[in-house]
């Protein structure tokens, strides 16, 4: 439970090296999906080009519902590439953990609000960047004035909520998935009796979390072409 992060400072800047590497890693394993599931591409479709068609489909049915597909079309690849990244970034960490010297190494990148954070507000700044250059600054402003100008302030407050709110819900789920496998795990190592009590839990809780990490990739992808909706959508 106790266990550091392997920390390294460069140019004065301090980074975790775990994060870095499962964020490539899961980087990677999206990438191979990807790769395999497109490289021989056929008009009837089987095996991974029938999954990857099937990813694509969902998350245009995701755009469509929130705004035109006329607007909404530009954010297909980006809500494909967040499903995929953030699905397999949430399942890294369910099937085992590695502490080398007290420092945790392979975990879910997703549990850690810094990496989180970081998507959250990419989102929001995208957001405000594509409400900008389509609709304009003065469409733009427009938009926080609605429907009364002195709503104003909660406008810019909501933004911060947002980004608060989309970061802190996917972290706090796999953050939590993960310290209850940890604790398990602890009383599985503990003895037979623990073992013998703590193996179905597992594989219970580590059914359920895969669950979990899956509607949270949904979520996630879900509040952001709603974000994104508000910006660039004239009926917003």
């Amino acid at each position: 439970m106790d266990h550091g992060a392997p920390m390294y400072q460069l140019f004065g800047i301090w980074f975790n090296l775990s994060n870095v590497m499962m964020l490539l890693v899961a980087a990677l394993i999206v990438f191979l999906i990807a790769f395999i599931a497109t490289r021989n591409m056929k008009l009837k479709p089987t095996g991974m080009q029938n999954f990857m068609e099937w990813i694509m489909d969902f998350v245009k049915g995701i755009i469509k519902s929130n705004m035109d597909w006329k607007d909404g079309g530009r954010f297909h690849v980006l809500g494909i590439t967040l499903i995929m990244f953030i699905f397999v970034s949430n399942m890294l960490g369910l099937p085992f953990s590695i502490i080398v010297n007290g420092d945790v190494w392979w975990k879910s990148p997703t549990a850690d609000p810094t990496v989180t954070m970081t998507l959250a507000a990419m989102i929001i700044l995208l957001s405000h960047y594509y409400g900008l250059k389509l609709k304009g600054l003065k469409g733009y402003s427009s938009d926080f004035l609605k429907p009364m100008p002195f709503l104003f302030p909660l406008k810019i407050i909501e933004e911060f909520a947002n980004t608060l709110t989309l970061g802190l819900r996917l972290y706090g789920n796999v953050y939590a998935g993960e310290i209850l496998l940890s604790l398990l795990a602890g009383l599985a190592g503990a003895s037979i009796l623990g073992f013998a009590s703590a193996i179905l839990p597992m594989m219970a809780w580590q059914g359920f979390s895969i669950f979990i990490g899956t509607i949270q990739a949904f979520i996630f992808v879900m509040l952001t072409m709603v974000y994104l909706s508000h910006k660039v959508s004239e009926d917003h």
